[in-house]
This record gives C-alpha cells, sequence and structure tokens, in this order.
C-alpha cells in the first residue's frame, strides 16, 4: 500500500517548522507500551551500578554464577563477572530451542539478487554445532584464533557462533576490505583458520574473495586451514591438504556439539580498528561482560518484543555494529532480524523501503550516511512502500546531523516512531549514551544522556570537568561490562592509548563533545587523527602508509573534510618523487592503490599535489593548518613551520585546482 506524497516544497516547509522544535517528547502511546518508562531507572543504576550490572547479567544462562561482580584491583585492566562460567553461543542458541522457540525466525535472509532463506533458531544451532565440530576436526581449540572475512550471508553469523562455541576467538575482517588487509589482520591475530567465500557481491556484479586472498596469505605462517563457502560460483583454486569447502565439511561433520563452558573473561573475539598510527589495534572483547551490555542495552534502548517485533540494523557484520546489534545482542534476546546482503540503492533506491514492508520491519536502526543519502534520493522512494509496521528508529555510526534527523523522523516514522540516536564505539563493544525510547525527550542531533549504569563527563584538556555548552574531551568515568579488555597482544599500548592522559581509572574517548544545560550530550567528532567516512573508522596514519607505498609518492599527509553525503571523506596532501608531476592518470593510480591496500571505501576523494607539507622545526606535519587550507578557513600562526612560505604555495595550488573525485 503506497502511502500519498507530498510536493517537495510541501515537505521542505514542514521540515523547516520541525526545526523550530527543541525537543521531542515519546508519543504518549509507546510511553505507557515500553519496557522502561520510568526514569527512576537512572536512579537505581546510580545507586548501586554494580547491583545494577549484576542484575542485567541475570537474564543470561550461566553454567556457574559469578563470586565477584567486577574486579578493579588492577585498573585499567578490569575483569567483570569473576568465577562466572557461560557460552555466547548457548546463551544466543540453544537456550531459546530448549524453551520450545526453535521454529522462529533468527533471520529473514535477502540477497541481492533477491534470494531469500528464513533461517530458524534452530537451523542456526544445528549448522552452528556441525561447524564448531569441523573447526575442532581441523584442530581448532580454545584460545585459537580464527579470520572471518565473508559477504552477509547467514554462513558468516554460523562461523562466528561455532568458534564461540568452542571458546576460539574470532577476527572479522569487514568483506569491503582488501585481501592485503586480511592478511595484515591475520599475520597481526595469528590466525590458525580463515573461512572465507568464493567471491562477493555488489550491486549487480561479483568479486573474487578466496582467490583474491591466495594472492597475499602464504607469508601468514599461522594459517592451517581456510574454509570456503560457495556463493557466487567464482572461479576458487582449491589447495590440497589446506582448502576446504563448506558445504562438503558440513554434511561430513558430526551434528551434535556440547557447547563449552568458558570463564566470564575468556576471550570472544577480536575486532581490529584503526587507531593514531599506521598499524591497526587489536579491539578484545571478552564473554560474560560483553553479553551482559550488549544483550541488556539491545532489549531496551529498541524496547524489543521478541514475540512480535522485526528488528532491522541494516549495518555489516564486519563491523562492531554487526557484531553487537546484528548477532549476539538480539540472538541473546531471541529477535527476529533482517540480514540483507547488498547496497541500499540496488536494484533501485527503494530497496530498504520495500524489505521495511516485505518483512513487517519493527525496529530499524542504520548510520546517517545512509540517511542523508535517502533525502537526497527524495522521499518519493519511501512513499511507493507503506512503512506502517515501522515503531522505532535508530541512528549509529557518527553524530546525526538535525536535518538529517527531522527527515528520518518526518518521512520514515511520520512523526509516531521514537529516535534512539545512539553513541558508542568498537572499544565500548555496547551503547553507551542515548536515549530511552519509553522515557526519554529527545533534541535533534543529540544523543542525549549515559545509559543507565555509565558514567561520562566532558572535560577540559587538564582533565577538569567543563559546564554547561563548553566544548571539551569525552571520558568515561566508570567501568562498564562490554568494554574492551586490552589491545590484543598490546597492553603497553591499550594502556597509552586509553588510560594514560587522565590516570588509569578514566577512559579517553577521543571525541570532542559538550553538555547543554539539560546535561544532553552532543557528540562533535574525533579529536585525534581518525576520518570517519560514512562510518567506516580509518586513521590518517594508515591511509598515509598506502599512499606512501606508491612508487611515485615521497610523502603525504591526509584530513578528514567535512561532506554532505558521507560525514567526512579523505583528503590527501601529496608528493611525488624528484621531479614527476601530477596528473589525472597519477591521481587514478594513487586511488586505485589505496583501494587495493585497504578497501575502496579509504579512496581519497581529494588529492592535492604538495611540492612540500606544512611541518614544525621539529618536523611534525601540522594537520590542523591542513584542515584550515582545505576547508578554506583563516590561517592561525604559521610562524612554528620550519617554511612558512610552504602554506602560500599549497593555497596556490588550491585555487589552481583540488582534484575531485
Amino acid at each position: 500500500m503506497a502511502t500519498e506524497q507530498k510536493q517537495p516544497s510541501s515537505l521542505e516547509e514542514e521540515l523547516e517548522a520541525l526545526l523550530e522544535v527543541e525537543r521531542f517528547e515519546p508519543p504518549e502511546e509507546f510511553r505507557r507500551q515500553a519496557l522502561w518508562n520510568d526514569p527512576a531507572v537512572y536512579e537505581e543504576a546510580e545507586r548501586d551500578p554494580l547491583a545494577w550490572w549484576a542484575k542485567q547479567a541475570e537474564a543470561l544462562h550461566w553454567g556457574r554464577r559469578w563470586e565477584k561482580v567486577l574486579d578493579d584491583s588492577e585498573p585499567p585492566f578490569y575483569k567483570w563477572f569473576l568465577g562466572g562460567k557461560l557460552n555466547a553461543s548457548y546463551n544466543c542458541l540453544d537456550r531459546h530451542v530448549e524453551a520450545g522457540n526453535g521454529d522462529r525466525v533468527a533471520y529473514h535472509w535477502r540477497g541481492e539478487e533477491g534470494e531469500e532463506r528464513d533461517v530458524t533458531y534452530a537451523e542456526l544451532l544445528a549448522d552452528t554445532k556441525r561447524f564448531a565440530n569441523v573447526l575442532k576436526e581441523h584442530g581448532i581449540a580454545a584460545g585459537d584464533v580464527v579470520g572471518i572475512y565473508m559477504p552477509m550471508i547467514p554462513e558468516c553469523l554460523v562461523a562466528m557462533l561455532a568458534c564461540a562455541r568452542i571458546g576460539a576467538p574470532h577476527n572479522v575482517v569487514f568483506g569491503g576490505f582488501s585481501a592485503e588487509a586480511v592478511r595484515e589482520r591475520m599475520e597481526f591475530s595469528e590466525a590458525k583458520a580463515l573461512v572465507t567465500a568464493d567471491g562477493a557481491r555488489r550491486k549487480g556484479r561479483s568479486a573474487p574473495m578466496k582467490a583474491a586472498v591466495d594472492e597475499v596469505i602464504d607469508p601468514v605462517a599461522s594459517i592451517e586451514t581456510i574454509v570456503v563457502v560457495r556463493h557466487t560460483g567464482s572461479e576458487c583454486p582449491m589447495r590440497d591438504g589446506r582448502d576446504v569447502w563448506w558445504h562438503e565439511a558440513i554434511e561430513a561433520a558430526d551434528p551434535e556439539c556440547e557447547a563449552e563452558e568458558l570463564d566470564a573473561e575468556h576471550p570472544l573475539y577480536i575486532l581490529y580498528t584503526s587507531g593514531s598510527t599506521a598499524k591497526p589495534k587489536g579491539i578484545l572483547h571478552t564473554t560474560g561482560g560483553y553479553l551482559t551490555g550488549v544483550a541488556c542495552t539491545h532489549r531496551y534502548i529498541f524496547d524489543l518484543r521478541p514475540e512480535s517485533d522485526v528488528y532491522w540494523c541494516a549495518a555489516d557484520v564486519g563491523w562492531v555494529t554487526g557484531h553487537s546489534y546484528i548477532v549476539y545482542g538480539p540472538l541473546a534476546n531471541g529477535a527476529t532480524s533482517v540480514l540483507y546482503e547488498g547496497a541500499p540503492d540496488y536494484p533501485d533506491k527503494d530497496i530498504w523501503w520495500e524489505l521495511v514492508e516485505r518483512y513487517r520491519v519493527t525496529v530499524l536502526y542504520t548510520a546517517p550516511t545512509a540517511i542523508r543519502a535517502c533525502i537526497k534520493w527524495g522521499p518519493e522512494y519511501p512513499g511507493r512502500h507503506d512503512l506502517s509496521s515501522l515503531r522505532l528508529l535508530g541512528s549509529v555510526g557518527e553524530p546525526i546531523n538535525p536535518k538529517a534527523w527531522l527527515w528520518y523522523h518526518k518521512v520514515i516514522g511520520a512523526e509516531r516512531c521514537p529516535i534512539v540516536d545512539t553513541w558508542w564505539q568498537t572499544e565500548t563493544g555496547q551503547i553507551m549514551i542515548t536515549p530511552l525510547p519509553g522515557i526519554t525527550a529527545t533534541k535533534p542531533g543529540s544523543a542525549t544522556l549515559p545509559f543507565p549504569g555509565v558514567a561520562a563527563a566532558v572535560v577540559d584538556e587538564d582533565g577538569q570537568e567543563v559546564g554547561p555548552d563548553t566544548q571539551g574531551l569525552l571520558t568515561l568515568t566508570r567501568p562498564w561490562p562490554g568494554m574492551l579488555r586490552t589491545l590484543y597482544r598490546e597492553e603497553e599500548r591499550f594502556v597509552n592509548t586509553y588510560f594514560e592522559r587522565f590516570g588509569r581509572e578514566t577512559y579517553l574517548v577521543g571525541d570532542a563533545s559538550r553538555r547543554d544545560p539539560d546535561d544532553y550530550f552532543w557528540v562533535i567528532g574525533r579529536v585525534d587523527d581518525v576520518i570517519n567516512v560514512s562510518g567506516h573508522r580509518m586513521s590518517t596514519a594508515e591511509i598515509e602508509s598506502a599512499i606512501v607505498s606508491h612508487a611515485q609518492v615521497a610523502e603525504s599527509a591526509v584530513i578528514g573534510q567535512t561532506d554532505e553525503d558521507t560525514g567526512q571523506s579523505v583528503c590527501a596532501f601529496v608528493t611525488l618523487e624528484g621531479s614527476l608531476e601530477g596528473s589525472d592518470e597519477l591521481v587514478a593510480g594513487i586511488r586505485e592503490h589505496v583501494a587495493t591496500r585497504i578497501g575502496k571505501f579509504a579512496r581519497p576523494r581529494r588529492i592535492i599535489w604538495a611540492e612540500d607539507l606544512p611541518k614544525t622545526r621539529s618536523g611534525k606535519i601540522m594537520r590542523r593548518l591542513l584542515r584550515d587550507i582545505a576547508e578554506g578557513r583563516e590561517l592561525g600562526d604559521v610562524t612554528t613551520l620550519r617554511d612558512p612560505d610552504v602554506m602560500e604555495q599549497l593555497e596556490a595550488k588550491i585555487k589552481e585546482r583540488g582534484d575531485e573525485e
């Protein structure tokens, strides 16, 4: 059933009027029926945070109850639910099947070309048991790292849950990363096995995955087994003694595999994220605290009713949003989810809204970048479909601008759906600052308040809390269950990155923020050298390293520029070798080189040729000045530069030409 469309001018006028509204109260009917609708929940959590988190942990199945909720004797190496034993795979699958919900759909999977599979909890459990046995047959045991590099297909989730079942930490690499990035992450983590697919599909084309991995993986001596899912029919050479077809292995595997009882602090997964150095950081999450955090936040922030809701997190399993809110949170809560393989504009720009209508989606969780793309395409696309099933909307990945928030509210939510604008990170594991949809009055652009049990503050450069409407550094001032435990095999780097500046009990987020007079948090963006392109966090150093590895490049400095569509885009200042001059051909070559080394999403949108870069006398590149010049702002003090004339030369270059993609 199509909804009646208003003329664009009418919609623009309505959005302009909504801009005058300072806050949006939860709809009264939603508030009455919400799982949490009493603000006293905040007071309860603040009164005794440890008792509060213990209460949330009780919702899980524990083989052995914990003896101590939190061990904070050696900050920042916190430990949660000491002495407790559990298994994430059991909590996500077995207990629901044992409770008689095996026939409930866990995932409505939709392939890019329209293929559909409904995977029940019983089917997911059966495949997970068999694949866990496949891993064991190939020598994988508790503590061994298993790499996963796959498209958005159910087998990817089976592989994750099978690893969790036997205590093998998984290391998932986003399917959009290059094979070189996979090699690097497998090498860092010393993965013993890799699970991949013959190919991946994107907008009607297929790209090889296994064949691409084959070109680079041999130097990784730890890899003993590669399991391959047949997905696209792409050419896929198989090496005897190492490579195994998924379908053959699953069919031959023993169907029974008990879930291992694991310590609450047993590693669940490693997920590599960009930092402020070229080497990615291996974020390590453990089992009991992480599962408590994601299950609790998923249930109450999305007001989940597993018997009736159809939940769709339109992210990718390769990022932490997918780990926490496509896999572990929803499955722990017995939810029915949508799992979609393709792009939001293929085969047409209404595919998302077709899926909302097709599966009667009630909760949609997506990124501001996607919302802005939908705005650009126009309201006629959602207008083709019946979106009346939606009752709650969510936003994740980056701060959402008020105009996008209001469009989401008006066009997608029809002004009846609360919006939960969530802030969190790979490192936090779980949502940290968010509205509670049955309690919190929302303000477009603000993530509002810390989740009950979470403590946050905005501080100045000396660590002193700042007053209302003063920009400062966002910090988290109390441990929480889903927090990272360390950086994999880099404990010193873990402390230096997150806990050195303000002491070992204060987590430095790396985002700028402010609090308004109502104590609502407004997260502004990164303060370190990390760029957020469409929710993909990349370090400038990582991209610079890829650019400089190009044979004709001598030096490079990368910054993030404000971008209407993607939040930020990559802008690279590049100095060439010798007397070489920039050209369109070289621009294309550098972009392709970065795509090969990291992934297409990391390609610079803009390349500016530079004879030299602004550096201090000690040789440090002044990226602040590069940001100013790229954004057209007035330059500050340049007297500390080794060669102040560099800025004049760069200004002339930018006026002459800044290569746009």
